[in-house]
């Protein structure tokens, strides 16, 4: 274990002054925790405030996305899940042990120099192998705000409880001032198996989902003639686990040639280049289907679309809600039962219709003609709003109004603090 002594450091900060709120997302894989921390960072510098966020980010395709004004990226070494389980550096000829080491120090200095108001951290307590714990502990000290996020449904309770002991995310839940889960406590508690405390219990808020805005300007992607007129978007978010939806929905239309509205395939750019070749192949044999690899500003493709085939992750559902769109979700269950669990209360809910893959199951293959009936019946579904379900999407809303709370003069910090250093 690490010990620490501390250096003393005058407060930056003073009330009226312009606020800092840094985002750590560690982002090992696909796109969903950059696409919220970018979410909410673009709320945070909305109109009206000269506040600035800083996002701490793992992810590789950061760079690609848009960010409003007051916003700026500290992009740390990537890494990557491999086929046995375990996690590698992604580009860097180092250990995973050193990978994380430099990523911890990375981390721990741009907290150090940005000296944020609020510290947000997305879904890891610990962060990735504990590489947030020496950040949270000295701006404990220093008086940061500090905040966990959470999506609405993290896993099932039998493998929830045994991950969240392993990393010590419980006992690590001291260091933070607020518990936001976004989500409705309605809809998913995922918090609950964890036999939290009352004191935990009360620190904890639900905010609703997450509202998209659509991108401020347009796609540079050329989307294909199929775009023009009525057409289906299929989307697997960043494509590294849905080379088998994409399949299943080509399977469809080489089964049911008569099946009439077309689809657009978005592949995501973790789709292994191979499968993507081959799904490609496929795809220009067939009349009314057509594909693209990647748009970071697929907002606009799904505004266009009548109706969404998606996988069902956390942010694909926040702008299948957003823009109101008619969805069939057809939610991955390995190795998180995550995308199941939220897609079932969906569509109990009425927000969706939801078909599973019996590959997940046990199946040796997945029927072309089911999800064929499946694709055809979304037109005549009805839409998210005709649910009804309050609060639906205040997500935003929430977290500004305890953004302006957490940094009026009577909270916000202005006292002289420490600085913990790790001892020699």
């Amino acid at each position: 274990m690490k010990h620490y002594g501390s250096v003393p450091v005058a407060t930056s900060t003073t009330p009226g002054q312009p606020a800092r709120v840094m985002i750590y997302s560690h982002d090992t894989f696909g796109l969903g925790h950059i696409r919220r921390a970018r979410a909410i960072a673009n709320a945070i510098v909305g109109e009206g405030t000269d506040h600035s966020v800083l996002i701490v980010t793992g992810s590789p395709v950061v760079g690609n996305f848009e960010f409003g004004d007051g916003i700026d990226y500290v992009r740390l070494p990537g890494v990557v899940k491999q086929s046995d389980g375990d996690y590698a550096s992604q580009s860097l000829r180092m250990s995973l042990d050193e990978t994380v080491t430099l990523r911890e120090a990375l981390i721990r200095q741009s907290a150090l120099k940005f000296d944020p108001d609020i510290l947000i951290v997305d879904k890891e307590p610990t962060g990735f192998r504990g590489e947030m714990l020496p950040t949270l502990e000295f701006a404990k000290a220093r008086g940061t705000r500090i905040v966990l996020g959470v999506r609405d449904v993290l896993d099932e309770p039998e493998a929830l409880v045994p991950e969240w002991e392993r990393k010590g995310a419980v006992s690590a839940l001291h260091y933070y001032d607020d518990i936001l889960v976004y989500g409705l406590k309605e809809i998913y508690e995922p918090l609950a198996c964890l036999g939290l405390s009352d004191e935990v219990n009360a620190r904890t808020t639900y905010t609703g989902y997450l509202r998209r805005e659509m991108p401020r300007e347009g796609s540079l992607v050329r989307y294909p003639r199929i775009t023009k007129g009525e057409f289906l978007l299929v989307t697997t978010g960043g494509g590294g686990d849905g080379v088998g939806l994409m399949e299943w929905v080509i399977s469809a239309y080489e089964a049911c040639p008569t099946l009439e509205i077309p689809s657009l395939l978005v592949f995501g750019p973790f789709i292994p280049r191979e499968q993507r070749r081959l799904l490609m192949e496929r795809v220009g044999r067939l009349k009314n289907v057509d594909a693209i690899s990647f748009d970071a500003k697929i907002e606009r493709l799904m505004d266009r679309a009548a109706g969404i085939v998606a996988m069902g992750g956390y942010n694909t559902f926040c702008e299948i809600l957003s823009l109101d769109k008619k969805a069939l979700i057809v939610p991955r269950a390995k190795p998180r039962l995550e995308q199941t669990i939220r897609a079932k209360r969906a569509a109990e809910l009425g927000l969706c219709s939801m078909l599973e893959d019996p590959t997940d199951f046990g199946a040796d293959h997945r029927d072309p003609l089911e999800m064929a009936r499946a694709i055809a019946g979304i037109v005549s579904q009805n839409r998210p709003s005709e649910a009804h379900v309050p609060g639906l999407l205040g997500g935003l809303d929430a977290i500004m109004a305890l953004t302006e709370r957490w940094l009026a003069p009577g909270e916000r910090r202005r006292h002289a603090y420490a600085v913990p250093v790790a001892a020699q």
